[in-house]
């Protein structure tokens, strides 16, 4: 009896120590200090970005490691899975319940890798991170290691504070977004979805734009273009250079891709984006409104296009399928007429439309023998639309308001590519909302030189997050 009451007082004084340690871990604070939470995500942006993640080679465990780190000390279970050498992504979860659910998870996704740069073209060290007239430099430092930051952020905090979850929260760092290739999105759903399941995602795709000093506009990605990469190829007969022909290689794919890259498609708005200018007519300039609201009348639909594309290159492109001429290839010497030549046309096109029929009319455009098309591999997903109806998008519409006074939100078709078509063919409500505000000189420099964050409208960003995913993931 005696030996029983002892191995009792021993459990109770170890289940204490064991409650104690997982209390120090746990830390529940009540009420959150978002100020001190964007100061410490500008710190993990920082170091992020001074992590060089180029794709190719991504070399994307490095910054799962760190990622891990930050959670391992917050108490967040989470886990680093490798995709390939060198490549690796990061799951961490806050448990609503005893048992994980991924009926009504929520999915924080965010990929660590970037595309490349030419430092010579930078004003700064492109992996610095560096601190200049009020904004931080660096490769990644919008695309997309602010969303990864905030998204850490946002992890932290609810597990700080104690939240009270009514869902589960899902953390997801993805490898290969930039390229799509072995260690991508998709590779992680066909080994990992019982780890990432979920039916609600936030991801990159969606804007926060600035107009005049002020928001304008949230708009929250609900669908995306397609991505396929076409190759041309014009041959011909080899020779030397100081006797021309007219069946010269490179002067047919010179042809080719004039043509090509001045054709337009003609525009085919869908659903998404014919609501996208209806709201946004609400907010801008009478102008340029004046054409958003004669979009879907018949007798000025036609010139209500040519002015919108004409304003903005990326209405353009939400307006039609499109094509860009990326890269040309030809010859071994200088003096010697090659005899075949090659170009990449980056097409995107509207969500249900056909490649083939585009590949189709290349052919009758260009109506030269000499002159092929092959469709590369490795498209993009062809994926529906997500819901505009959901819980979650209407707390975005509630949110906006009281974030950004006098702002509205608005739906969007992604132009590029994101992670958000694969999570959408697994049934998943995803919606892109890049919540740091910016003037679209800023937002442009996606991919470009110089890519920079202002630094107040990152901490305005984490903040906006935060409040979204705490009050669609908490218990009221």
């Amino acid at each position: 009896m005696v030996r029983r009451a002892s191995r009792f007082i021993i459990f109770t004084l170890a289940w204490a120590v064991f409650a104690a340690t997982g209390a120090r871990a746990q830390a529940p604070t009540g009420r959150p200090d978002l100020s001190k939470l964007a100061d410490e995500a500008q710190g993990w942006l920082s170091d992020m970005v001074r992590i060089n993640t180029v794709n190719p080679p991504g070399n994307e465990a490095v910054v799962a490691k760190y990622i891990s780190s930050i959670f391992q000390k917050e108490g967040i279970s989470n886990e680093v899975l490798e995709m390939a050498p060198g490549r690796s992504i990061v799951v961490a979860r806050l448990q609503a319940g005893p048992l994980a659910d991924p009926t009504n998870a929520l999915l924080l996704v965010a990929h660590q890798d970037t595309v490349g740069v030419d430092p010579a073209k930078w004003a700064v060290d492109p992996f610095s991170a560096a601190i200049r007239d009020g904004y931080l430099w660096g490769r990644g430092s919008i695309d997309d290691k602010a969303m990864l930051a905030a998204n850490i952020a946002t992890m932290v905090e609810l597990k700080r504070t104690g939240a009270h979850l009514a869902r589960d929260v899902i953390f997801l760092a993805t490898d290969d977004e930039e390229q799509g290739g072995a260690a991508s999105i998709k590779a992680t759903i066909q080994k990992y979805w019982d780890k990432i399941a979920c039916a609600y995602a936030l991801n990159e795709g969606g804007r926060v734009m600035m107009k005049d000093g002020k928001v304008q506009y949230v708009g929250i990605q609900a669908s995306e273009k397609v991505a396929y990469n076409v190759t041309v190829t014009a041959t011909g007969p080899s020779g030397h250079g100081s006797l021309p022909r007219p069946d010269n290689a490179v002067v047919h794919l010179a042809a080719a891709v004039a043509k090509l890259g001045t054709y337009q498609v003609p525009a085919q708005p869908n659903t998404i984006t014919l609501r996208y200018f209806e709201q946004l007519a609400k907010v801008e300039d009478d102008d340029v409104a004046k054409w958003m609201r004669a979009l879907e009348q018949p007798q000025r639909a036609d010139l209500a296009v040519q002015h919108l594309g004409e304003e903005s290159a990326m209405w353009n492109s939400m307006l039609r399928d499109t094509i860009a001429p990326t890269m040309l290839q030809a010859g071994v010497r200088v003096n010697v007429v090659p005899s075949e030549a090659t170009a990449n046309l980056n097409i995107r096109m509207l969500p249900g439309h056909s490649i083939e029929e585009l590949i189709s009319q290349f052919t009758k455009i260009v109506n030269d023998p000499q002159v092929k098309f092959q469709l590369a591999p490795d498209s993009g997903e062809n994926a529906p639309p997500s819901d505009l109806n959901t819980p979650l998008y209407q707390i975005i519409e509630r949110l906006t308001p009281q974030e950004f006074p006098g702002a509205i939100t608005l739906p969007m078709m992604g132009t590029g590519a994101t992670d958000s078509a694969s999570l959408r063919l697994h049934k998943v409500q995803a919606y892109g909302l890049q919540p740091f505000p910016m003037i679209e000189a800023d937002s442009s420099r996606v991919h470009a030189d110089d890519e920079r964050i202002p630094v107040e409208s990152f901490h305005k960003g984490v903040v906006f997050l935060y409040h979204v995913v705490s009050d669609f993931a908490s218990t009221k």
